[in-house]
């Protein structure tokens, strides 16, 4: 499987995205993803972007998404960026921030069924 595509100017950007995660990231990884069979890399430089979640063996990136990715500049931003990811061959799954905090068994059941570890 070919590298994807590392932008290394964002790769300082990336490191302190990783050192000070949201609230919803560091839920979802130290309460879920961190204990998954399945390697998942936080943080992720593809191309021009900087994904939440990347699991390269099951090609997944998981987004979580605050209140801002849901004004008009959010989502026509996340639109350009799911469709270069998509043409990678990325699938990129999305969770609102209130999914995390109100419905976090349900996104952690709703990943695991995508990754093919649940029925």
């Amino acid at each position: 499987m070919a590298r994807l595509l590392h932008n290394a100017n964002l790769s300082s950007l990336a490191k302190k995205l990783r050192s000070n995660p949201t609230s919803e990231e560091r839920k979802l990884w130290f309460e879920f993803l961190h204990d998954l069979p399945l390697h998942f890399s936080r943080q992720k430089v593809i191309g021009n972007y900087i994904v939440d979640f990347y699991c390269a063996s099951a090609r997944i990136v998981i987004e979580l998404d605050g209140s801002q990715h849901f004004e008009e500049a959010g989502l026509e931003y996340d639109k350009k960026r799911d469709e270069f990811l998509n043409s990678l061959g990325l699938t990129v799954i999305r969770y609102s921030n209130l999914d995390i905090n109100y419905n976090f068994d349900a996104v952690c059941r709703d990943i695991l069924i995508r990754l093919g570890l649940e029925k």
